[in-house]
Order: structure tokens, then C-alpha cells, then sequence
């Protein structure tokens, strides 16, 4: 090991100047290691313990330990042998991948091929081999040209002042005036917020196909679809923001600012029922401040899981609301630390192990919520108070800027909120499953890039809210939005909810 440099008879400006350059080297080692990770390592956040062969694998490191933990003992040991048995199964009902059959209302176009050089008349036919194969055609256009015939009566009086005309009435289309057909308008939403196609990859397809249509069109008949369907939306809002038990996060959404002329950072809240299985995504001038947050969640009551963000903290103390945290944010902070300080950090991680070991057998066992939280007060409540001790212990001993240190000062700022969820079964130990829905917005993100404004942006949330409710309950987001568009118009506001994705049902003949 090379020895530090001496510094303590040089200038005081110089000595003040090497201890900022040596902080700015540690910060960029930390980052340097942080990005190493991010690009070369491990992405998965699972960890599973290495047990050495032919132990019983205890998470607390050196044997000398373990005397000072004894009651966990036979939890953990309880733990692993469920973890082992439900791994055990799953091996052995894993079923062996085959091919998939193709749907049989897919259309057949029959194709018989004769042997050549043979005379039929003189064959009898014994049997026959068939081969399928998919193809596919490109997408079509069609215009649907709607003739009104005007007709007159044939006796109409000679002397009369005015004729009788006779005519269906006119027909509209969803957007007034406008050639766009619902599906049409179906094709070029879904495209964009489902399949992430950019308008002008879109534009591109349609040129190919002979059809020409300009961005500004496109812009304004979504933005016509979304103002027709905000009603819906609120509803939706509505009926999440009921919920007794809520998970809450928010992502970026790049949006052009008019007086910087470029994109600047946008914020989107997403908020996920966890109760029926519904979302919604919330966007407000791009703002991710507490005030939005409050705004957002006005007269809430009940339990808002999150991550660590600052401004959530307001809810710690509220009446009637219960604030959950997340424990997958705290183990990406220990991952961060491993190579750092691999020792504290395994053991870290090897507490967290445990818990999501515990979380996984409780589910492969269909047991009520009061089942699973009587469960998680005996198993996962030792464990976490065990945890506990163990970063009061070593706490003192990291430096407070290191990775290790920060990632244990973390961990403590959210204690409470983190160990909250052993006290329902319903409750989740992260809050994955908002972060889950949030993946369709950042996968179109990275197509399309940024909105161009702030209705660009609203009108994102509004879609991305309804396609995500659509995937919670696997349904076919083009036939929902084709049934809707047929529907909303005349809907009443009192019958909105039979529209939302989970109360859905189809009425196209």
C-alpha cells in the first residue's frame, strides 16, 4: 500500500485544495463503481443466499455470531427448508416447453399439391400429410364510402310550394368533419402508447402504403379522442383514489419547453390500486413537488406504499393514513455498497434475502391476509428487529459519505415505514408492482422521447392510464378502445364505470 502523501506542513490553501480533490476522487470512485455495475454486472435485483454444501446456511456470517442471535436460528432454519421444498416443486412441475398450436379461428387458405407424372383416375387416395404455416399480411385501408340516397314522393301534387324530401340522417364520425374512422384512430393511439411507435415511424408506414398524413392531423385528432375520454379518465381516478391501499411513484416524462425551446424534465405520478387491480397516471405541468403529491392525493385515507422520496414524508404523521416503504429500494442501495464493502453489505443483503424467501413461500401458498400477516409476525418480525440491532452495531464504525454508510442512514430514515407491512397480509414488501406498470411509459419514452407540450404530455398520462388498466385485467386494449369509442359519447355519467377496463364488457356485434 502506498503511503499518503504528508501534507501538514504545506500552505493551508494547499491543504484545503487536496482534501476537496481527495473527497472528489472518493465521489467519483463511488460512481465509477456504481456504473461498472450498472453495465458490466448483474442487473436482477434477486438475491439468493450461497449456501455452502452441506450446511445449514445462517446469514450472519462467522460462527461467533451466531451465539448472539440464537432465537433466529430455528426460523431461518424453518425458512430455508420451506424456500428448498417450494423450489423442489416447481422443478418438478416445470412443464417442458413445446410449440404453440395456431389458433384455429385463424383463417386456412387450403392448398393441395398433386404429385407430378401421375394419373389420378387410376390412384386411390390412402392418406395425406398437412403442414401449416403462417403468414402475414401487412395492414390494410379501406374507405368506407357512405352514399345517402335523397328521394321524393312520385305523386307529389303538382301545385305544391315545397317538396317532401326523404333522406337517412347525415352520419358523423367520432372526430366531426374529420375522414378518421375509429379504427383508424384505435390503430394510430394503441400504435403509439401500446406497441411504442413514434407518429412519424407511423407516417412512415402509412407513406408505404400510399396514404399521406401529416403529424399536426395526427396531433389533433388524439388530442380530440383524449378530451372525449377525460370524463372516463376521472373515474378511473376516482374509483383508485377509493382504495384503501395504494402504491404511489413517479418517473420522467421529457416534455419541449416553449420559452427554453428544447426538453427539459418532466415528472408523471403514476398510483396503482392494489386492492382491484386498477392505475392511473397523473401529470401536472410536469411537476414533481409535494404540492402536486398533496394536490394528488387530497382526503386520501389509507395505507400509500412508496419509495424514500422526501416528499411522501408529510404522510408519516397524518391521520388516517398509513405510509408503507419500499424494501427493493433499500436492497439496491446494499447492491451499490458490494463492492465498496463486500462484507457488511452481503450480510445486508443476506437479512433482505431472507425476507423476500419468506415473502415467496407465503404466496406459493394461496393463504388469507390474516394468514400470512400471523405468519410474517413469527417469521420476518425477528428478522427485521435482528437487522435492526445489527446496523445500530456497525453504524458507527462506516464513514457517513461511503456507500455503506449511506445505504444504512437510508435504511434507518425509512424504518418505520419499511417493517409496517408484516401488519397485513395484503400489504405488499415493495412496491414493485407500481414500478411494473410504469415500464410501458418509459419503453415508450425512449421511442418517441420527449411531448411536445404540456397537453402532449396530459394526453400521454390519459392513455398510458387506460392501456395499463387494460393490462391488469388482460384485456385486448384495441378491442376495449374501438368498444368505447362507439360507446362514451352516449354514455351517462353515472354508468362511466361500466366503461373502465375492469367492469368492461363488449358490446360490437
Amino acid at each position: 500500500m502506498k503511503n499518503e502523501l504528508d501534507i501538514t506542513n504545506f500552505p493551508p490553501e494547499a491543504i484545503a485544495e487536496i482534501q476537496r480533490l481527495r473527497e472528489e476522487n472518493v465521489k467519483q470512485a463511488h460512481e465509477l463503481l456504481y456504473y461498472k455495475r450498472m453495465f458490466y454486472g448483474r442487473r436482477s435485483e434477486k438475491r439468493m443466499p450461497e449456501v455452502p454444501a452441506g450446511q445449514l446456511f445462517l446469514p450472519f456470517g462467522e460462527s461467533s455470531v451466531a451465539e448472539e442471535t440464537p432465537d433466529i436460528k430455528p426460523i431461518v432454519e424453518e425458512i430455508q427448508i420451506e424456500s428448498h421444498k417450494r423450489r423442489a416443486k416447481l422443478k418438478a412441475t416445470a412443464s417442458v416447453p413445446k410449440r404453440q398450436e395456431i389458433p384455429a379461428e385463424i383463417e386456412r387458405r387450403t392448398r393441395v399439391i398433386e404429385p407430378k407424372g401421375i394419373n389420378l383416375e387410376e390412384m386411390i387416395k390412402i392418406g395425406e400429410d398437412v403442414r401449416e404455416i403462417l403468414h402475414h399480411t401487412p395492414g390494410t385501408l379501406y374507405v368506407d364510402r357512405i352514399v345517402r340516397p335523397i328521394y321524393k314522393a312520385k305523386n307529389q301534387p303538382k301545385d305544391a310550394t315545397s317538396t317532401i324530401i326523404f333522406q337517412t340522417p347525415a352520419f358523423e364520425s367520432f372526430i366531426p368533419k374529420s375522414y378518421a374512422g375509429n379504427t383508424l384512430l384505435v390503430h394510430l393511439i394503441t400504435g403509439k402508447y401500446v406497441d411504442h411507435l413514434p407518429i412519424y415511424r407511423q407516417l412512415e408506414i402509412f407513406k408505404r402504403q400510399g396514404i399521406k398524413l401529416s403529424a399536426s392531423t395526427i396531433s389533433g385528432w388524439m388530442q380530440y379522442v383524449s378530451t372525449e375520454l377525460y370524463p372516463l379518465y376521472k373515474e378511473l381516478a376516482k374509483q383508485i383514489l377509493a382504495s384503501d391501499y395504494i402504491q404511489v411513484d413517479e418517473t420522467t416524462l421529457p416534455v419541449v419547453d416553449n420559452e427554453k425551446k428544447r426538453a427539459v424534465k418532466g415528472y408523471v405520478w403514476a398510483v396503482r390500486d392494489m386492492v382491484n387491480s386498477q392505475m392511473f397516471f397523473h401529470y401536472d405541468k410536469g411537476s414533481r413537488s409535494q404540492k402536486t403529491l398533496v394536490s394528488l392525493l387530497r382526503n386520501y385515507r389509507g395505507a400509500i406504499q412508496s419509495d424514500g422520496y422526501e416528499s411522501y414524508k408529510i404522510y408519516e404523521n397524518k391521520d388516517g393514513v398509513l405510509l408503507l416503504n419500499c424494501w427493493a429500494h433499500v436492497r439496491r442501495k446494499f447492491e451499490n455498497a458490494l463492492k465498496e464493502d463486500e462484507q457488511n453489505a452481503k450480510k445486508a443483503l443476506d437479512y433482505i434475502s431472507l425476507l423476500y424467501q419468506i415473502e415467496a413461500n407465503l404466496k406459493d401458498k394461496n393463504l388469507t391476509n390474516e394468514e400470512i400477516s400471523d405468519k410474517r409476525k413469527r417469521l420476518a418480525y425477528p428478522i427485521l428487529r435482528e437487522f435492526e440491532n445489527w446496523m445500530l452495531k456497525i453504524y458507527p464504525e462506516l464513514l457517513p459519505k461511503s456507500l455503506m454508510g449511506k445505504a444504512v442512514a437510508y435504511t434507518f430514515s425509512l424504518y418505520h415505514g419499511l417493517v409496517r407491512y408484516v401488519a397485513d397480509g395484503k400489504f405488499q414488501i415493495d412496491n414493485n408492482p407500481v414500478e411494473n406498470v410504469i415500464r410501458p411509459l418509459a419503453l415508450g419514452r425512449k421511442n418517441y422521447l420527449f411531448c411536445g407540450n404540456h397537453d402532449t404530455a396530459e394526453d400521454a398520462a390519459l392513455f398510458y392510464s387506460f392501456f395499463g388498466s387494460c393490462k391488469l385485467y388482460n384485456v385486448n386494449p384495441e378491442e376495449w378502445f374501438l368498444d368505447i369509442l362507439d360507446r362514451i359519447k352516449d354514455c351517462k355519467t353515472n354508468e362511466l364505470e361500466k366503461l373502465l377496463p375492469k367492469n368492461w364488457q363488449s358490446q360490437r356485434k
